[in-house]
């Protein structure tokens, strides 16, 4: 049986999960599209690894956003799915010459995404 305070908590870390996961998408769109397609084999892979993430952390909010009944394997599947691909995405921004904030808007969803599976327990 679920509490109050845990379909409250639940739902909560789910928005916040959805938030952090735009913010990433755009972050990571946005890092693209102002890469040179022709560019240099490291600058080639930040711009695979950010499109990439920008997929999956879109793919991610529509499912915990427009979506009301998905079990909870698909959840942390998904969640999972996520914050590894922005861990990833962000270690590679991180030997991007002015990708701060990019890279930490990464590690920010990855964080919101763990969390969220947390509730999931």
């Amino acid at each position: 049986m679920t509490t109050q305070q845990e379909l409250v908590r639940f739902l909560e870390d789910r928005f916040a999960c959805a938030q952090a996961c735009t913010a990433c998408a755009r972050a990571c769109v946005l890092r693209v599209s102002g890469s040179d397609p022709d560019a240099t084999d490291h600058e080639a892979l930040v711009r695979r690894k950010a499109l990439l993430c920008a997929e999956v952390c879109d793919a991610t909010c529509r499912m915990l956003a427009e979506q009301n009944r998905q079990d909870e394997s698909a959840l942390r599947l998904q969640a999972k799915w996520c914050l590894l691909v922005c861990l990833e995405c962000a270690q590679v921004l991180d030997a991007q010459p002015g990708a701060e904030a990019d890279a930490e808007a990464c590690r920010e969803c990855a964080r919101a995404c763990m969390e969220f599976m947390a509730t999931l327990n």
